[in-house]
């Protein structure tokens, strides 16, 4: 099973980026919940910073905000903590 160590995080190319602006937005406040990826997401954090740490509880985590190119893998059970009000693009395949 994926863990948070299997998240990728990077800054995007400009093509990349081009790419993202086409998909669909989302948007959260200040918020933690849990969250399992039944698909890939891929999404480009546009505003906000997030911490998501393993579900059950472990002591990994990795944090992401704004310009932040971020690919979740299938499978990942995790828990989103919003610290910052975050928007993204993002893509499910």
């Amino acid at each position: 099973m994926p863990t948070v160590k299997d998240v990728q995080v990077r800054k995007p190319s400009d093509e990349e980026a081009r790419q993202c602006k086409t998909w669909d937005t989302w948007g959260c406040d200040v918020s933690e919940f849990p969250w399992d990826y039944t698909q890939t997401e891929t999404c480009l954090i546009l505003e906000g910073k997030v911490t998501v740490t393993d579900r059950p509880a472990g002591a990994e985590s990795v944090t992401f905000g704004p310009g932040d190119l971020v690919v979740f893998p299938v499978g990942l059970k995790c828990i989103w903590k919003v610290t910052e009000p975050v928007r993204k693009h993002y893509n499910f395949s």
